[in-house]
C-alpha cells in the first residue's frame, strides 16, 4: 500500500507540472524547456526557508510562488524578443543556467550533496506525516490547479491566449497586447509549477540538482505532448503512463540498463504516434471545412 501511495503521489506531482506547462504550451504557444528550473527553484526555496528560518509551509509556498513569478517575468520579458525555435533555445539555456547555479552555489544549495532533513508539512497545526495524508494533500493541490486553469481558460484572458496562438497578427490588430498576454501566461505557468515543487521537497525530505535537470523538463514536456497540449484531463492519463512505465518494466524483470533503452524507445514511439494522430485529425478537419 505504501508503494502504491508513493506512485500515486508522483503521478499527482507530474500531473500538476504538466497541467501548468500546458497553459504555456497549449494556450500561449510558448514551448518552454525551463519548467524543471521553476520546479527546482520552488523546491529549494521552500526547503531553505523551512530549515533555516523554521517558516510554516504556507509561508514557504507563497515565497516560492513569488520567486518563480519574479524569475518568470524576467525570463519571459527577455525571451519574448525571439520567436519560434529561438524561444525554445532560450528556455533551454535558462534551464542549463538554473541547474548550474543549483550545482555550484554550494554555500546555499549544498551543491551535489543537496539539502537533507527537510521537515514535514504542517498546515494549520495538522502534520502531514504519513503517505496517505500526503496523497490527500497532493490530490487537493491537483484539483486546485485544475480548477484554476479551467477557470482561466474559460475566461476572457483564456480566449485571448487561444486567439494569440491561432493568429498573433490578427489578435494584435484587434487591440490585444501580445507581449503582455504571453508574459502573464508564462508567469502563471511558472507560479503553478512551484506548488508541486514545494510538495516534492517536503515529501522526499531531500533534494539535489539531479532532480531538476534538462531531462526532467523534457519528461514534463513529453507528458504534455502525449496528453494533448490543450487537454488538462489527458495530463492525468499521460502522467500515469509515463510514471508507471518504468515500474512495469522493473516488475517484468528486465535488467535496468536494458529497461532504460526500452523506456526511451516507448517514449519516442508514443510521441511519434501522437504527432501522426494530430496531423491526421488536422487533415480531416481541413477537408470537412473545405
Amino acid at each position: 500500500m505504501e508503494y502504491i501511495l508513493h506512485l500515486l503521489i508522483l503521478i499527482g506531482i507530474y500531473t500538476m507540472l504538466s497541467q501548468s506547462l500546458s497553459l504555456s504550451v497549449g494556450y500561449g504557444g510558448m514551448i518552454s524547456l525551463a519548467h524543471a528550473g521553476f520546479y527546482g527553484i520552488a523546491a529549494y526555496t521552500s526547503a531553505l526557508l523551512s530549515i533555516n528560518y523554521q517558516l510554516t509551509y504556507l509561508v514557504t509556498l507563497l515565497a516560492s510562488m513569488l520567486f518563480c513569478g519574479l524569475f518568470a517575468i524576467i525570463i519571459s520579458t527577455i525571451s519574448m524578443r525571439t520567436v519560434d525555435s529561438y524561444f525554445i533555445i532560450c528556455t533551454l539555456g535558462i534551464q542549463v543556467i538554473f541547474f548550474t547555479i543549483l550545482y555550484n552555489w554550494v554555500p546555499v544549495t549544498g551543491g551535489g550533496d543537496g539539502i537533507p532533513g527537510i521537515p514535514n508539512i504542517s498546515i494549520f497545526g495538522i502534520n502531514i506525516e504519513s503517505r496517505l495524508t500526503f496523497f490527500v494533500l497532493t490530490l487537493i493541490c491537483s484539483a486546485l490547479i485544475y480548477y484554476i486553469l479551467k477557470r482561466l481558460i474559460m475566461s476572457s484572458f483564456g480566449r485571448t491566449l487561444r486567439a494569440l496562438k491561432e493568429d498573433e497578427i490578427y489578435a494584435q490588430s484587434i487591440g490585444k497586447n501580445v507581449h503582455i498576454s504571453k508574459v502573464i501566461a508564462f508567469t502563471i505557468s511558472a507560479m503553478l509549477a512551484s506548488i508541486p515543487g514545494t510538495l516534492y521537497a517536503h515529501y522526499i525530505s531531500f533534494i539535489d540538482p539531479s532532480s531538476f535537470t534538462l531531462n526532467e523538463s523534457i519528461f514534463i514536456f513529453s507528458i504534455v505532448i502525449i496528453s494533448g497540449t490543450k487537454n488538462l484531463q489527458g495530463c492525468i492519463l499521460a502522467s500515469c503512463i509515463l510514471v508507471l512505465l518504468p515500474e512495469g518494466l522493473r516488475f517484468i524483470g528486465i535488467p535496468s540498463a536494458l529497461a532504460a533503452n526500452i523506456r526511451q524507445i516507448i517514449y519516442g514511439s508514443m510521441l511519434v504516434f501522437m504527432m501522426f494522430f494530430r496531423c491526421y485529425n488536422l487533415k480531416l478537419n481541413y477537408i470537412k471545412n473545405k
